[in-house]
């Protein structure tokens, strides 16, 4: 995976990294990589077109935590929970896509009284869920349109806030492979 920071031009932009991801496998091992940042409380937005590899990266991400069960695609449900299998926090996995309002129409999902305790990750979640902490993690994936079998895709994360103010560099860190 090649990678690179990208630019800031002010104090107050959010920490950011680009990473270039050449296959689902890579995007799966950022997945994994990207879980041993995270902790309880975190919050982690996923923007791409459909296709784009999100449910593959919380794959990733499930796996690194060693939550229980399969995790896949929760849009038909909106929210799945992953209990931890090692101790760890739950993954609360969410897929905003068919919901239209903002926080106000989560607040069924609780995941205000989840996060604490929890890693939220949440699909489609631009304009939905931000108000939930001043600290998070949004993920934008970038992949080739149009007619192509090309599964290079370009990953962008900015963190928000104090818990990110660290920047990325153990997930940006060349891995073996």
């Amino acid at each position: 995976m090649e990678q690179r920071a990208v630019p800031r031009d002010r104090a107050a932009d959010p920490v950011g990294a680009r990473i270039t991801v050449t296959s689902p496998e890579r995007m799966r091992e950022l997945g994994v990589r990207l879980a041993g940042l995270l902790r309880p409380g975190d919050l982690v937005m996923l923007t791409g077109e459909l296709g784009a590899g999100k449910t593959t990266l919380t794959r990733g991400v499930g796996e690194g935590l060693g939550v229980r069960g399969a995790v896949t695609s929760p849009t038909f449900v909106i929210a799945r929970v992953h209990p931890s299998l090692v101790g760890g926090p739950a993954l609360v996995h969410v897929d905003a896509y068919r919901l239209g309002g903002g926080l106000d129409e989560m607040e069924d999902l609780d995941l205000d009284v989840s996060l604490p305790e929890s890693v939220i990750v949440v699909e489609w979640g631009d304009g939905k869920v931000e108000e939930l902490s001043d600290d998070r993690l949004h993920i934008l994936i970038d992949r080739a349109v149009g007619d192509t079998t090309d599964e290079v895709r370009t990953v962008t994360l900015r963190g928000y806030g104090a818990r990110w103010a660290g920047g990325f560099a153990e997930l940006v860190a060349p891995s073996g492979g």
